[in-house]
């Protein structure tokens, strides 16, 4: 019987050390939610509504970027997408700047592929110009975005997305080619950005994947296992986000960011990635700070450095990629940002 006990006991403490280790984002955003609920019920009880309503306006782009990718993953095709992104690396930059500029994919929504591309063995420098060019902007965002600021600022935000997946994707190619992030992804994500092998060795792809059992199962482990990895990051981001709408108020960002000249414009930046909320709840923020005498090159840095270090995107990637990966990617949004946003007050100043 003691044995028993001391069997189940041990056991038990392995399951408890296994949810605390692979868990703990789940316990975090619920401590938190807690600790906000007894300290101020009324905040605790809309940052619950604001996380849920957050997960549902996200679910449907970040199902189908998981979808694409484990379907990409059961059928095969992961390896022609692999071959694709083989070449010229200069080549190969340029095109994933100008589609993640153009892509219709929200900055989580993207995660779920770019670990796809990163695992298949697609070059770092590639996959970091789509990355930081796709959060920036996109059909639905280039519409709103005349509509609120105008036409000319909306180019200049697409034109902006592009410089900036074009500036890190070459910055990144310099670095890798020496010897700099070999292995970009996380232990345990992907398969460590080792997988060039589907480049080496590929194998033709079976579009209709349900036919084979393994396959099918593949899919199905791919979609959970990157579903849930997504959803409990995304989490802990939107609560964290709900509290810095509520405790960050908008006239401390307005004040922060007006004015004119190059030091109005690095404040932007460097407020933005702290101060952002998204990208449809910006605009009209920026268009009172224009209108109250902002430089719209403040604005536009304001507006980029946001969209790509926003809570929810960059803790996405923090749970992604290695920690150098990642502060190369915060580093190369701000200095980016920073440019296009003295190239645009240049340009109409």
């Amino acid at each position: 019987m003691s044995k028993a006990i001391f069997h189940l006991s041990g056991r038990g403490v392995s399951i408890g050390r296994h949810v605390l280790t692979n868990e703990r984002v789940w316990l975090v955003a619920a401590l938190i939610l807690i600790a906000i609920a007894l300290l101020d019920p009324a905040q605790g009880a809309e940052s619950l509504a604001f996380t849920a309503r957050a997960l549902l306006e996200t679910a449907p782009y970040l199902l189908l970027s998981i979808g694409l990718a484990a379907y990409a993953g059961a059928s095969g095709a992961d390896n022609l997408i692999a071959k694709a992104f083989t070449g010229a690396p200069v080549l190969m930059i340029a095109l994933a700047a100008a589609f993640g500029g153009l892509s219709p994919f929200c900055s989580c929504g993207v995660i779920p592929l770019i670990a796809a591309l990163l695992a298949m063995g697609v070059p770092l420098s590639a996959v970091m110009a789509f990355w930081l060019a796709s959060p920036v902007i996109d059909p639905s965002m280039y519409a709103l975005t005349a509509g609120v600021l105008g036409f000319e600022f909306a180019t200049a935000k697409t034109l902006a997305a592009i410089g900036l997946g074009l500036f890190g994707g070459y910055a990144t190619l310099i670095l890798t080619r020496a010897s700099a992030f070999a292995e970009p992804l996380r232990e345990g994500v992907g398969n460590g950005g080792c997988g060039a092998a589907s480049v080496r060795n590929p194998k033709p792809p079976l579009w209709a994947f349900w036919r084979e059992e393994a396959r099918r199962e593949k899919f199905a482990r791919e979609g959970i296992k990157t579903s849930l990895f997504l959803f409990k990051w995304l989490t802990l981001a939107f609560v964290l986000e709900s509290l810095m709408i509520t405790y960050v108020p908008a006239e401390w960002v307005a004040a922060s960011v007006g004015g004119e000249g190059f030091g109005s414009v690095l404040t932007a930046t460097l407020v933005g990635v702290p101060a952002y909320l998204n990208g449809y709840a910006a605009l009209p923020l920026v268009s009172g700070l224009i209108e109250q005498g902002m430089a719209p090159g403040a604005g536009l840095a304001f507006l980029v450095a946001g969209g790509v270090t926003s809570l929810p995107a960059a803790i996405a990637v923090w749970a992604l990629a290695r920690p150098q990966v990642f502060a190369l990617y915060i580093g190369l949004a701000l200095t980016g940002s920073l440019a296009a946003g003295l190239l645009f007050q240049a340009w109409v100043g």
